[in-house]
């Protein structure tokens, strides 16, 4: 009898394992609706942390850019302050402390702006 017991729980621990394998084996229902769903969430937290807020950056910049006219008090991206006295295509004259530069329009900065004091104090 001993034997027959122990054929017994090899049979019934076989079909155990079977069943947790097919269980593990199978897909998850749902599984592809909930996928598109997180993955449209991270576009989602990416568009508006990310993608909009350089993008009105962008905007901004652009507006201030064609904007510019003479007379107006800038500073460059290298940290040049300058007045601005003549207006091209795609560039600027600016007048600074040792005479006139030219500076493409993409080089001055649009969140810095020169004060008369800063360019006075350049030209000393």
């Amino acid at each position: 009898m001993p034997c027959e017991e122990k054929w017994l729980d090899r049979i019934s621990l076989n079909n155990m394992e079977s069943t947790i394998l097919l269980r593990a084996a199978a897909p998850a229902e749902g599984g592809g609706l909930q996928f598109f769903i997180l993955l449209g969430g991270m576009f989602l937290i990416m568009y508006f942390f990310m993608i909009r807020p350089q993008m009105k950056r962008q905007k901004e910049a652009k507006k201030f850019r064609e904007g510019m006219a003479k007379g107006d008090k800038v500073v460059t991206i290298g940290g040049i302050h300058g007045k601005i006295t003549e207006i091209y295509e795609t560039s600027v004259m600016l007048t600074v402390e040792s005479g006139k530069i030219r500076v493409e329009k993409s080089a001055i900065s649009p969140n810095a702006a020169a004060s008369e004091q800063d360019i006075q104090t350049a030209a000393k």
